[in-house]
C-alpha cells in the first residue's frame, strides 16, 4: 500500500476476504501500516467444517474465483503478520435472522430499489439462496475478528 509504516490507528475489512487469494500479503501490509496497538477488524464469511458449498455465491460464480477460507487460516495469517487476535465471534444466527428479514421485505414488496441485487445481476436470487443455505447448514459462517498490531 502506498502509505508509510505506522500511519493508521485502525483498519477494517468487511466481506472482502472471500475475493482475496493472498490474505497473508494483505495482512502483512495492514500490519505494516498500522501504528503499534492499532486495531484491525474483519467481518467475513468463512468456511466452517468440510462441507462443500454450492456456486454461484455472492462473491464468485464458481470455485475458481472463490477464495473463502477458514477462521483458522485467517488466524494463522494474522498472527504470522504480527497481529494479535483479541476478539473472535461467529455470527451465524445474526446472518440467518438478517437474511430472513430481507426475504420478508422482498416478499412484502418493500425490497430496496438499490441493493446488492443490482451488483449481482440476474443470478442474485440463486447466489443469496446458496449463501443462506451454506450458512444455515454450517458450511459457511460469518465471523468477526479483531486483531491488534504489535
Amino acid at each position: 500500500m502506498p502509505f508509510s509504516s505506522g500511519t493508521f490507528d485502525g483498519a477494517y475489512m468487511i466481506h472482502v476476504g472471500m475475493n482475496i487469494q493472498d490474505k497473508a500479503g494483505v495482512f502483512r501490509e495492514v500490519s505494516r501500516v498500522l501504528k503499534r496497538g492499532g486495531r484491525f477488524a474483519i467481518f467475513d464469511i468463512m468456511l466452517k467444517g468440510n462441507a462443500g458449498i454450492e456456486f454461484p455465491m455472492p462473491w464468485a460464480v464458481n470455485p475458481a474465483t472463490s477464495f473463502v477460507s477458514s477462521v483458522e487460516d485467517y488466524r494463522q495469517a494474522l498472527e504470522r503478520a504480527g497481529l494479535r487476535i483479541v476478539h473472535q465471534r461467529g455470527r451465524q444466527q445474526f446472518a440467518l435472522e438478517f437474511m430472513e428479514k430481507m426475504r420478508e421485505r422482498a416478499s412484502a414488496g418493500s425490497a430496496p430499489i438499490l441493493g446488492v441485487h443490482i451488483l449481482m445481476g440476474e443470478q442474485a436470487p440463486l447466489m443469496l439462496k446458496n449463501v443462506n443455505q451454506a450458512i444455515a447448514t454450517g458450511g459457511l459462517e460469518p465471523v468477526e475478528l479483531v486483531a491488534i498490531a504489535g
